[in-house]
């Protein structure tokens, strides 16, 4: 037993005795701060500053009540999130250069206002997205509205991932609900939460605008994240952004091709073309599976990238 405690004594003397040495040692080799180390303050380095909010904020040339405390909170909280969640911004803002010119047109051919390019942004952040619900493609379109407004939707053929194509579906949506309810902010509102449940929300609760709605989180905040978006992808500069032109994302020249037959294999279809089957369906996602069996024999259109621009072994 005296041998025991010997050894614990010992082993108490020797791990004091290495505290104090790392201790003397530590206090050698921690740098004093003084006058010469540059210290990162507040003053000379990152700031987090509130946003301002433009006076003339409105959406397709409708006004927002900035007067209104709530309203105005709910609009700050949507410029904080979309300037400071910065990779995302700069993310929407590549994407934005590659597919606006798309969009664009469609919506001005359809007398659709050209805010609505940032209602897909914001539905799906210019990506073809399933949502849980299973709304699908840039727009997010439900698989029976899509029917319904005559898009191909089946395990062949899904149209609601055709860029065109279902932006024409949305301009007809809008404008379907621009006029049921008077005015475009209702009629993107209805596009999030459906048509049905705003017009229930206005007639339950005795009011006729958007912004005295009282709603559920997503359709609540959904205008004014889209009006954060297009402030921030308009004026990138304002907001802190820094982006050239070389590094934005760039459409791909393409041509098409007209097809009115079944195909076995699109793997064999895209090297005729001397791509692959991956480039292949990056400019038609909408293409489903690796064949189409088009027993109908009806005409479908293949876009073709220009030759050079992808590396094909």
């Amino acid at each position: 037993m005296k041998i025991v405690k010997s050894i614990l004594m010992f082993l108490g003397v020797v791990l004091v005795a290495g505290s104090l040495m790392f201790a003397v040692q530590s206090t050698s080799v921690i740098p004093q701060l003084n006058e010469d180390v540059d210290v990162v303050t507040p003053e000379n380095g990152y700031k987090v500053t509130s946003i301002d909010i433009p006076a003339d904020l409105n959406f397709a040339g409708e006004a927002v009540p900035l007067t209104d405390p709530e309203v105005m909170e709910r609009i700050d909280r949507e410029f904080l999130v979309n300037t400071y969640w910065q990779s995302n911004a700069l993310l929407l803002m590549k994407r934005a250069n590659k597919y606006f010119p798309i969009i664009e047109p469609i919506l001005a051919k359809n007398g659709v206002p050209d805010d609505f390019k940032y209602l897909a942004v914001a539905e799906s952040g210019l990506q073809n997205v399933v949502s849980p619900a299973g709304a699908t493609g840039f727009w997010q379109i439900m698989r029976a509205t899509g029917k319904e407004y005559g898009l191909e939707v089946n395990s062949n053929v899904d149209e609601r991932y055709h860029i065109q194509k279902s932006t024409e579906v949305a301009c007809k949506y809008l404008k379907k609900y621009k006029n049921k309810f008077g005015n475009w902010t209702l009629a993107a509102a209805s596009y999030n939460a459906g048509a049905g449940a705003i017009n229930k929300y206005l007639t339950q609760q005795k009011v006729d605008s958007y912004y005295d709605l009282l709603l559920g989180q997503e359709t609540g905040r959904y205008l004014f994240r889209i009006m954060a978006i297009k402030e921030i992808l308009s004026a990138p500069e304002k907001y802190g952004f820094e982006i050239s032109e070389d590094e934005m994302y760039k459409a791909v020249p393409s041509f098409t091709v007209d097809l009115d037959v079944p195909v076995s294999n699109f793997a064999d279809f895209a090297n005729e073309y001397e791509i692959n089957y991956k480039i292949l369906k990056r400019h038609n996602p909408w293409l489903r599976e690796p064949h189409l069996n088009n027993n109908s024999r009806k005409k479908y259109t293949i876009e073709i990238p220009n030759k050079g621009y992808y590396k094909v072994d």
